[in-house]
């Protein structure tokens, strides 16, 4: 298995960073593993850390009233999930949880913030990234609901 400064030079979400960059952010960074229906985080708890998926599947689920939880969308190998530890208050909006066997790079969210405060510049080029993550995620999410709510007829 690469190392996590290895690896995050290839992937999608770091891609354009300068090396010096990586570096910092990989800092942050450790490699984590979860069992299937293992919960990488619960709604409305702290927000602290965000992941890249190397290996496996993901589901983010909101949680239903009544019944089952819903899936929202669901992320896998090179995806990222999570971006409250970027957004106050730090809760997160969704539970996200394991459905198979799934390795990822897990990031500290307050050490990230920090490197950000630190150097505003770094903050923007992470931001800009999590920006588009959370714009696929809106696209997805408005797919799903088509699909449950259909075109008028």
């Amino acid at each position: 298995m690469q190392t996590i400064t290895d690896y995050l030079p290839q992937h999608p979400f770091f891609a354009g960073l300068p090396e010096p960059v990586v570096a910092l952010v990989a800092g942050c960074a450790v490699n984590v593993h979860f069992r299937p229906g293992q919960h990488l985080f619960h709604e409305g708890e702290p927000a602290d850390t965000f992941y890249v998926i190397r290996h496996g599947r993901v589901s983010l689920e909101v949680r239903a009233p009544a019944g089952s939880p819903v899936v929202v969308d669901s992320a896998h190998a090179d995806d990222v999930v999570g971006w409250s530890w970027l957004v106050p208050p730090h809760r997160w909006l969704f539970d996200a949880r394991a459905t198979e066997e799934t390795s990822a790079i897990a990031f500290d969210g307050a050490c990230l913030r920090d490197k950000c405060d630190t150097d505003p510049a770094v903050g923007y080029a992470l931001l800009q990234r999590v920006v588009q993550v959370m714009s696929t995620r809106l696209q997805s999410a408005r797919i799903r609901l088509l699909d449950v709510y259909g075109a008028p007829v």
